[in-house]
C-alpha cells in the first residue's frame, strides 16, 4: 500500500500541472508540424516552366536535345533567333536566357586540340540567377552541354537500354535512411522526455527536504525507489511516444511517400519490436538519470552527471549510425543494443532475437539501478552528507 501511495504521489504531482502535460505533447505535435511543412515544401507541385529562349547558331542537335530534356521534365521551350538587343530583354525578364554559339561550333570543336594551348569555343549563355525561372534553364541547360560535349569523345554508354538497373524499390530506400536516422531521433527525443521528469525527482526534494520526511518512515527503500522509477517512466513514455509519432507520422512527408505506403512496408512483427525497444529504454533512462539525482547533492549537479551520461548516449547512436555491420556484441551495451536493434527493424533486417535478448537486458539493467537507487538511500552519506 505504501509503494502504491510513493507511486500515486508522483502521477499527482504531474497530472496535476497541466503544464508538465503540455510540455510532454508539444514537442511531438510542433516535429509533426514542422516536418510536414518541411516536406510540403520540397515535395510541392513542380511548376510548369515555358521557357522562351534566343539563340544564335545553336547547332540543330544541341536544340534537340535541349527540347527533350524540358519535355522530360513536364515543361515547354520556345528557340527564337535572330532577336534584336536579347541580352537586354534577358536582363529585363522578357526572355528566359539568350544562348549564343560561335558561328561554325560544330566544326570548331571538331578541329580543336586541347593540348594546343589555344582558348576552346565558348558558349555564352545569359540568365538571370534570381529568377527561378531562368535559373531552372541555366541549369538544365548547361547539364545538356555537358552531356553533348562528352557524348563527343564517348566510346561506350551506361545502363543506356530500357531495362530497369536499379532493383531497390522506394520503400527499401527511404527504409535505409529511416533505419540510419531515427534510431538516434529516438533516443534523444526519449532522453529528453526523461529528463524533463525525472531530474528534479529525489535531488530536488533532497533540497526542499521533504525526501527526508519519506525516509524517517518504516517504508522500505526500494518501494522509495519504485515509487520514482515506476510513475517517472509512465509519464516519459507519454513524452517519448508523443515526440516519436510525431516523427513517424511527419516522415513519410519529408520522402515525399503516402503514410500509407510505409506502414505497408513494416508488418506486425516490426511494429511490436519497434514499440518494445522503446518501451525497454524508458525506464533504463529514467532509472540512470533517477540513480544520478539521487547521488547528486542538488539539482544543479544532477543536470552536470545528466549531461555526461546524455553525450555519452548520443555518441554511441551516432557510432551504430555510422559504422556499418557494428555486431551483434553490441546486444550486451544499454541503450546501444536498442539502437543497432532498431536500425535492424527499420532497415527491414530483422533479427528477433537480437531485439528480445535487447529488451530484456535493458529491462535487467532498469532493476539493477533501482536496487543501486535504494541502497543510495539507505546511505547517510549520500542522503544528508554525513
Amino acid at each position: 500500500m505504501k509503494l502504491l501511495a510513493l507511486m500515486k504521489k508522483e502521477f499527482v504531482r504531474f497530472f496535476s500541472d497541466p503544464k508538465l502535460l503540455i510540455n510532454m505533447l508539444l514537442p511531438g505535435i510542433l516535429i509533426y508540424i514542422i516536418y510536414s511543412l518541411m516536406g510540403n515544401l520540397i515535395w510541392q507541385d513542380a511548376k510548369e516552366y515555358k521557357f522562351v529562349v534566343a539563340q544564335t547558331n545553336a547547332p540543330e542537335q544541341i536544340v534537340a536535345m535541349t527540347t527533350a530534356a524540358v519535355s522530360g521534365n513536364g515543361w515547354s521551350i520556345e528557340f527564337q533567333s535572330g532577336v534584336q538587343d536579347a541580352k537586354e530583354r534577358v536582363e529585363k525578364g522578357e526572355l528566359t536566357a539568350y544562348v549564343v554559339f560561335p558561328e561554325v561550333f560544330e566544326e570548331k570543336i571538331g578541329e580543336y586540340d586541347a593540348e594546343s594551348g589555344t582558348p576552346a569555343p565558348q558558349v555564352e549563355l545569359y540568365y538571370r540567377s534570381a529568377d527561378e525561372e531562368s535559373m531552372s534553364f541555366f541549369t538544365l541547360f548547361t547539364a545538356v552541354l555537358d552531356g553533348y560535349e562528352h557524348g563527343k569523345s564517348n566510346k561506350f554508354d551506361v545502363n543506356a537500354g530500357g531495362e530497369k538497373y536499379d532493383f531497390s524499390e522506394e520503400t527499401n530506400v527511404f527504409a535505409t535512411t529511416m533505419g540510419r536516422m531515427l534510431p538516434f531521433i529516438v533516443v534523444a527525443l526519449v532522453f529528453s522526455s526523461c529528463m524533463g521528469v525525472t531530474l528534479e525527482s529525489v535531488a530536488g526534494e533532497k533540497e526542499r527536504g521533504t525526501l527526508a520526511t519519506v525516509l524517517v518512515t518504516s517504508v522500505r527503500r526500494s518501494h522509495v525507489a519504485l515509487g520514482k522509477v515506476v510513475p517517472l517512466s509512465c509519464v516519459a513514455a507519454i513524452g517519448a511516444l508523443s515526440s516519436f509519432l510525431g516523427v513517424v507520422l511527419s516522415l513519410p512527408k519529408l520522402a515525399g511517400m503516402a503514410v500509407g505506403d510505409l506502414v505497408a512496408s513494416y508488418g506486425f512483427t516490426s511494429y511490436l519490436l519497434l514499440f518494445l525497444l522503446i518501451m525497454s529504454v524508458i525506464p533504463l533512462i529514467v532509472a540512470a538519470i533517477a540513480a544520478l539525482s539521487t547521488y547528486a547533492k542538488s539539482v544543479k549537479e544532477a543536470s552536470a552527471y545528466t549531461s555526461i551520461v546524455m553525450i555519452v548516449a548520443m555518441v554511441l547512436s551516432i557510432a551504430a549510425a555510422v559504422v556499418q555491420s557494428i555486431g551483434s556484441w553490441t546486444v550486451v551495451v544499454p541503450i546501444l543494443n536498442a539502437v543497432v536493434a532498431m536500425q535492424g527493424v527499420l532497415t527491414l533486417n530483422i533479427s528477433v532475437w537480437q531485439s528480445l535478448v535487447s529488451v530484456g537486458l535493458n529491462l535487467v539493467y532498469a532493476v539493477l539501478l533501482v536496487l543501486l537507487i535504494a541502497k543510495m538511500l539507505s546511505s547517510e552519506r549520500i542522503m544528508f552528507g554525513k
